[in-house]
């Protein structure tokens, strides 16, 4: 999907829509500048950099509370970016986004209580794979 398709899929109803397409446009001039087939620290180091000189505030490899039945739990939660101060960014450099990474991210999410995030992979050659998650249960108490 490129940006003006990701644009027309953001509506103004969804959560941290806007905050999403920075993140996404960040991503892209990534992917347009390096291509893909690189190591996933190398995407993370340069996306950080894009994120910089774009003024997007983010956090990286920052520790995050995780909660089980309304407890914080001692164990932390330490995502690849945390974007906005309230979407997980999980980066990935492999050649296909498997069932095992969508789970790994929705999972943080929900152990989080936070409800948008993204999973992106700069791994193949050609194009820039991402998806985008909502958790609805927790969009009224991030808003």
């Amino acid at each position: 999907m490129t940006m003006s398709e990701f644009a027309r899929h953001s509506a103004d109803d969804q959560p941290l829509s806007q905050e999403g397409y920075q993140l996404m446009s960040a991503a892209f001039e990534v992917h347009n500048e390096l291509g893909g087939g690189l190591l996933e620290e190398i995407y993370q180091e340069c996306l950080e950099l894009e994120l910089t000189m774009r003024c997007i505030p983010f956090a990286s490899k920052q520790q995050l509370a995780a909660f089980y039945k309304g407890r914080q739990l001692k164990k932390r939660y330490v995502p690849d970016l945390y974007v906005h101060g309230r979407i997980v960014v999980e980066l990935k450099a492999v050649s296909q986004l498997a069932p095992e990474h969508e789970a790994q991210l929705l999972n943080y999410m929900r152990l989080l209580r936070h409800p948008v995030g993204y999973l992106i992979n700069f791994g193949p050659i050609g194009k820039l794979q991402w998806k985008r998650f909502v958790l609805g249960q927790f969009v009224e108490d991030n808003r």
